[in-house]
């Protein structure tokens, strides 16, 4: 027990450690735990309410779920598995759209096919907060030594989980009583092998969109590398488009919840770029502040300001994204990383509901032009971060000791500012900047850097390498 761990996003391992047998510790400790919580009480004429266990594309991700949905009926919950592996938005959905008590989605997301993981979601389909992963975590004991005498035993059942969530978001991205026509629009997807294939392109083409898809078969190594829809795993995606008539190119990472866009004259958009033309694009038609990491780009500020409206900045992860957009009612929550999701959805990350809001958001601007037209109105800016290596057992160390070793400056700017949300973000008199602070899932120490150029930036970045280095 002591090997597992509920991380940023759940606990995720390799198959050797990640077994049958400590799938089922969990499967026992979620039951443990919403049996505490009481989320399933209701009239006593009315049944419990079921639990939702989906998984992705990994071979062995459907056996594990079979398993967790095992020991969950054998705790009187019914439990719902959906036809097929299926993204993880779906899963997040179907918690709301069912009224369960939560569920548990078995997947690795972009790690490589030799790792899976599992995850919480609780009842309100947002990402679990520490306060129920630590709950959990406290319940994890070996099943065998569980109390004798369950419940009735649930029932297991399939259902459909992607109908339900293809209707609510063509019908959030058409507005409501709008309709959405995206006829005339061609889009390349990548699924990179995961559980988006047969999803998103289908959602895309219900739209009226041509899809022209690449990596859309069930291939359990992942074409030999990891399903993360980085700019060095997208280069057959960015060939297509420039090559071809597609105006937009999509990929999804394995499970689906994060998203990147490739343009035909950009190639692979930076995801800070995409957040924020996607955010404008949104404030053509409504209005709301904006949630973002401390890692992600300034220049949602800056359209935010240029639209009256607000901007707040929460610690890495999308948990604190969720948590926010749920304080302030936000119009859209997202991180650098990919994970994005909107106003009036379900508060999880959502690569499905994005593919069809920046296809829609597309037809009506291209990419292309509204980033430039967005850098000449704010200022271009230029993200970029590397990662140093660093244990685990050390991180917290490397930040309590740069705390003693704060600059005056960095790359020649005075440093004007602060921010201790998440490790430190120092704030550079030119509106540039530098964070550093620890992965919350690998053993390294992340530095990010922005600036108006990528000579700057670069430099921000090796004066963040050198603070760091010396104390790891």
């Amino acid at each position: 027990m002591d090997e597992i761990s509920f991380g940023t996003d759940g606990w995720r391992a390799p198959l050797d450690t990640f077994t049958d047998r400590r799938v089922r510790i969990v499967g026992q400790a979620v039951a443990d735990t919403l049996a505490e919580t009481g989320v399933d009480d209701a009239a006593e004429d009315t049944p419990e309410r079921p639990v939702i266990v989906g998984y992705d594309a990994r071979p062995t991700s459907e056996g594990f779920a079979e398993s967790l949905a095992e020991v969950l009926a054998g705790n009187g919950f019914d439990v719902l598995l959906p036809e097929r592996d299926c993204p993880t938005p779906l899963v997040a959905h179907a918690i709301v759209e069912r009224d369960a008590a939560g569920a548990l989605m078995v997947t690795a997301s972009h790690n490589p096919p030799e790792y899976n993981g599992v995850k919480f979601i609780p009842e309100d389909g947002a990402p679990a907060l520490p306060e129920v992963t630590e709950r959990i975590e406290a319940n994890l004991c070996d099943p065998d030594l569980t109390a004798a005498g369950t419940p009735d035993e649930g029932e297991v059942s399939r259902v459909d989980l992607a109908t339900p969530h293809a209707e609510r978001a063509r019908d959030l991205v058409a507005g409501g009583e709008g309709t959405l026509d995206l006829s005339g629009l061609t889009v390349a997807y990548d699924a990179m092998h995961g559980s988006g294939r047969g999803v998103t392109d289908a959602l895309l083409e219900s739209a009226g969109a041509e899809v022209e898809r690449l990596r859309c078969e069930r291939d359990p190594e992942f074409g030999g590398g990891s399903p993360e829809p980085s700019a060095e795993n997208l280069e057959e995606l960015v060939a297509r488009v420039a090559e071809s008539d597609a105006d937009l190119g999509i990929a999804n990472d394995g499970d689906a919840d994060r998203l990147a866009i490739v343009t035909p004259e950009r190639g692979h958009l930076d995801e800070n770029l995409f957040f924020a033309a996607t955010y404008d694009h949104l404030l053509d038609g409504d209005s709301g502040p904006a949630i973002r990491t401390v890692s992600t780009t300034f220049l949602i500020d800056r359209i935010a300001e240029a639209h009256g409206e607000e901007v707040f900045e929460t610690a890495v992860g999308f948990k604190w994204v969720a948590h926010a957009m749920g304080e302030h009612d936000a119009l859209m929550g997202g991180e650098e990383s990919g994970g994005f999701s909107v106003r009036g959805h379900v508060r999880e990350k959502d690569g499905v509901l994005m593919a069809l809001l920046s296809a829609a958001a597309a037809s009506e601007e291209s990419y292309d032009d509204r980033v430039d037209r967005l850098a000449a109105e704010h200022g271009r800016i230029v993200a970029d971060k590397v990662s140093i290596d660093c244990p685990d057992a050390e991180k917290a160390r490397v930040i309590d000791d740069l705390a003693d070793h704060i600059p005056d400056e960095v790359a020649g700017e005075a440093v004007a500012d602060v921010v201790t949300v998440d490790g430190f973000k120092l704030l550079l008199d030119d509106g540039s900047w530098l964070l550093v602070r620890p992965s919350g899932t690998e053993p390294k120490m992340r530095v990010y850097a922005e600036s108006g150029s990528e000579a700057d930036t670069a430099a921000i970045l090796a004066d963040g390498r050198e603070l760091v280095e010396p104390l790891v």
